[in-house]
């Protein structure tokens, strides 16, 4: 895309995260807690619990909160319980809009997503109508500069599925959502750290946006990412900074 550079995108969102940190830790919590009651609280056997936690230190979340967190989805806590639900829509121009919650009342959040869509320009869809537009992947991004034959061989061995280089000469490696524990450590083990890491759901095709259309699509993710059943927000919408 003319005037798109997804390393400018990639710095104003961890710029973006870094002013919400409160609520990244909210949010972790809620992962760490529903992970743990899925799958147990034994980061060995529970690569979901695993990446969770990693999000947490990364944020430099206490132990105690991730302690705390895995004991009450574990059931050693009391604790509120919370389903997880998926809903689709669209944002401005058509963009098409994932969001992934966690509630503990679904009347209360479906009508606050579907609140925020309509009065920003928005709505809420079906289910289905936009998720077969996203791939559920694995994704790491190196900077340009990194050494393409090291991130590629580390990334291949590994298990990764692909290693694109882009025109600015970043790198995207893409592996599938349960090889990502596995691609991860042997990165780490290579000396090799990846700007963003993460499983998301990545749209197959993007839409970009600039000027006034630009502003009221990151103003609607805005307003739909501060909602605090809200987990993770994808869309096929690229906003030039």
């Amino acid at each position: 895309m003319a005037g798109h550079s997804k390393w400018a995108n990639i710095q104003h969102r961890k710029g973006r995260q870094d002013e919400k940190r409160g609520r990244i830790w909210t949010r972790l919590i809620k992962e760490i807690t529903v992970a743990a009651r899925l799958g147990g609280g034994d980061i060995t056997t529970n690569p979901r619990l695993r990446l969770a936690i990693d999000k947490g230190k990364e944020q430099n979340m206490p132990a105690d909160n991730i302690k705390r967190a895995i004991d009450r989805g574990a059931g050693n806590l009391d604790g509120v319980n919370y389903e997880e639900i998926r809903y689709e829509g669209y944002g401005i121009n058509g963009a098409a809009i994932i969001i992934d919650c966690m509630t503990d009342n679904r009347v209360r959040t479906v009508a606050e997503v579907r609140h925020a869509l309509a009065k920003h320009g928005g709505n809420l869809g079906t289910e289905g109508s936009v998720a077969f537009m996203f791939k559920h992947i694995g994704q790491f991004l190196f900077a340009p500069g990194t050494s393409e034959d090291k991130v590629m061989d580390v990334a291949l061995e590994a298990g990764a599925e692909d290693v694109i280089t882009d025109e600015e000469g970043g790198l995207e490696v893409i592996c599938g959502p349960h090889d990502f524990a596995a691609v991860k450590e042997a990165f780490a083990k290579a000396g090799l750290k990846a700007d963003l890491a993460e499983v998301i759901m990545k749209p197959e095709n993007e839409i970009a946006f600039t000027g006034e259309d630009a502003l009221k699509m990151q103003k609607l993710l805005d307003v739909i990412e501060n909602l605090d059943d809200v987990q993770e927000v994808y869309t096929s919408a690229v906003i030039d900074q």
